[in-house]
């Protein structure tokens, strides 16, 4: 059973491969389809569909036991704010095993400070129009 942490936040899911429904959030056991499955924001802009940044993460450790990135990624994440040598975007990087990932700052202050989800629409909260 895969272990993935996201930091900041320390949180830690043990990920049942067998239980966890597919919902259509990247592709099947992506790190987005972890995060959202288990109560983790991770911004997805394009719902997943490898055509945007924004739910970009940089590996801390586990690199093996990810996918390996395919083209369609690599010239996605081309234009991701803050890239590193490490940064994956969610919605397409399969977990196999146990990683660690960040959450980049830019991506957790829009929502900590009421940006909502570009994905839903509300980017802008109604008491701010």
């Amino acid at each position: 059973m895969p272990r993935v942490t996201f930091l900041p936040a320390n949180i830690t899911v043990d990920v049942d491969t067998d239980k966890m429904p597919y919902s259509g959030h990247g592709k099947p056991m992506s790190l987005l389809d972890i995060a959202l499955n288990y109560g983790i924001h991770l911004e997805h802009a394009c719902g997943g569909n490898c055509a945007c940044t924004t739910c970009h993460v940089v590996v801390k450790e586990g690199d093996a036991n990810l996918s390996p990135m395919d083209d369609d990624e690599a010239d996605r994440l081309d234009m991701a704010a803050d890239l590193t040598l490490r940064s994956r975007l969610g919605c397409q990087t399969v977990v196999k095993g146990d990683v660690v990932v960040e959450i980049p700052a830019w991506n957790r202050n829009y929502v900590s400070e009421g940006g909502g989800s570009m994905n839903l629409g509300d980017a802008i909260p109604a008491a701010k129009k």
